[in-house]
């Protein structure tokens, strides 16, 4: 495959995945206007049902009516004969001859619209079935894809809120540590500025005789004999 010919592959399949990612985000609108076309020739298929039923009653209605016009004239006949008019029992018979004939096309007819009939009315049942399969299956599609939406959502705000959360926790912590280390350096001046104050003052009651120094060699002597002796 030369370099032209996989470019040209490529586009048509960038392309196809455009095509199928528009059809994806209107899948809904889609399915509902699938459906309103479907709801439409039912509608359609419906009228011609209706159409049919009527022209098969007005065929049925032609056969009763020619039936009781045979039987009429066959009447009719039967009493010609009675009379012996011959010539008016064959003009009745040819009569009855044309009904006869008339009756077998109306038969034929309505048999047909009869047929028709059938047929269309399984063809409606079978897509009413159907129409509503699809309906609710549509319905649970809709469904699904609002809590999927609402799930979606949610997720994304608690995601952010978890960010943020975890963003003013890092900032506290960073706070406490800061004020823990500036705790630990005002206890170390203090205890520095304690620590100077009684260093002074030793060195000051020491000068002024009021307190002692360390203890001397001869005073040390003293006390041993004493507690020798005693």
């Amino acid at each position: 495959m030369s370099i032209w010919a996989k470019v040209a592959t490529a586009i048509r399949g960038g392309v196809n995945e455009a095509g199928e990612a528009i059809a994806d985000n209107q899948a809904l609108r889609i399915l509902d206007q699938e459906i309103r076309d479907a709801d439409n020739a039912l509608l359609k298929s419906k009228d011609a049902l209706t159409g049919i039923i009527a022209k098969r009653k007005l065929a049925e209605k032609k056969v009763e009516s020619l039936k009781s016009s045979l039987e009429e004239y066959e009447g009719y006949a039967i009493k010609a004969l009675d009379n012996e008019d011959e010539n008016l029992a064959v003009e009745i018979a040819e009569k009855i001859a044309g009904m006869e004939t008339e009756l077998l096309g109306e038969e034929g007819v309505g048999k047909s619209f009869a047929d028709s009939e059938a047929q269309l009315r399984r063809a409606v049942v079978q897509t009413e079935s159907n129409l509503k399969r699809l309906k609710q299956q549509v319905d649970t599609v809709k469904a699904t894809e609002t809590v999927q939406r609402a799930q979606a959502a949610v997720a994304a705000r608690h995601s952010g809120a978890n960010s943020s959360m975890r963003s003013a926790v890092d900032s506290l912590e960073r706070l406490k540590n800061r004020q823990a280390e500036r705790a630990a350096q005002f206890e170390a001046a203090k205890e520095l500025a304690e620590s100077t104050v009684e260093v002074s003052l030793e060195d000051k009651l020491k000068a002024a005789g009021i307190v002692g120094g360390g203890a001397k060699g001869g005073d040390v002597l003293a006390r041993l004999k004493a507690k020798r002796g005693g």
